[in-house]
């Protein structure tokens, strides 16, 4: 039996939720790298996978550093600034190389980008997320439904969810495409 729209959106919006770290739970204290990981970890842990995926570790926070993707800490103590940039690298990392995460992160690291500079464009960036998140939710809820219509989930089940998963799968890449184009054109 074919599920109704609500249905299908109601399940699209519980697959789909995912952790925001709001501007203000962003702690503008000096923390070290143990306390980092632990709020990184609290914020997001919904966009993870399974129990057993990390939002982020102590290597993953050094290498962004050595490759100059966030500024390093001050004697070993991260600000909200090291944070935002987490919290940028984290939603960029699968979806884009690490040159150009570097590329687009680069003006954030320039001496004219001050901390507050930073944290209103994390807050305008958060902002757009959330509205964001309700395009994305109409957007894969009419990839369900043109899924549907070329092969209804009654038919084969199987088929007709590898089809859906294609259908995002393109989505993915094509806004993936997009957003190396606009990198390149940063040049």
């Amino acid at each position: 039996m074919e599920k109704s729209l609500q249905e299908m959106k109601r399940e699209i919006r519980e697959k789909l939720k995912l952790d925001f770290a709001h501007p203000d739970d962003i702690p503008d204290e000096e923390m070290f790298m143990e306390q980092v990981t632990t709020f990184m970890e609290k914020e997001l842990k919904n966009n993870l996978r399974n129990e057993d995926e990390k939002t982020l570790t102590k290597a993953m926070i050094n290498n962004y550093t050595k490759n100059k993707i966030m500024p390093p800490p001050v004697k070993k103590r991260y600000s909200r600034e090291h944070l935002i940039f987490l919290i940028y690298i984290y939603y960029m990392k699968n979806v884009m190389s690490i040159s150009d995460i570097q590329k687009l992160m680069e003006p954030l690291m320039s001496e004219a980008m001050t901390e507050e500079k930073l944290f209103e464009l994390y807050t305008k960036t958060f902002e757009m997320e959330k509205a964001q998140y309700f395009n994305i939710e109409q957007s894969v809820v009419k990839a369900k439904e043109i899924t549907e219509k070329k092969l209804p989930e009654s038919e084969d089940e199987r088929l007709s969810k590898m089809l859906y998963i294609f259908m995002l799968g393109y989505d993915v890449y094509s806004k993936k495409r997009l957003i190396e184009k606009l990198i390149d054109e940063l040049d």
